[in-house]
């Protein structure tokens, strides 16, 4: 699976209506094929296909804009390079 996805589906995947949601955990979590998929919901394996695809770019619209990921790895590579004091002091502080 691609884990990208999956941390921008834990950051935005509320965004999503629940029919993408749906799609999305089936798809990647559940190891469910497109056609399993389209069999459930009653629709072709080409949308569910075309829904996947909307979903990934969707992800990737909210990261482009919000930045959420992004910024968290930006927040670890600081806190790594700090000492343990200074460290529990931030800690302290939230």
């Amino acid at each position: 699976m691609n884990v990208r996805l999956s941390i921008l589906f834990d950051y935005y995947g509320d965004l999503l209506t629940d029919k993408q949601q749906e799609f999305f955990e089936d798809y990647y979590f559940s190891n469910l094929t497109l056609q399993e998929i389209a069999d459930n919901n009653d629709i072709s394996r080409n949308a569910v296909h075309k829904t996947l695809n909307v979903i990934n770019e969707k992800l990737e619209y909210y990261e482009s804009v919000l930045k959420l990921y992004e910024k968290a790895d930006k927040i670890k590579e600081i806190i790594k390079d700090l000492d343990d004091d200074t460290k529990n002091s931030i800690i302290d502080l939230i």
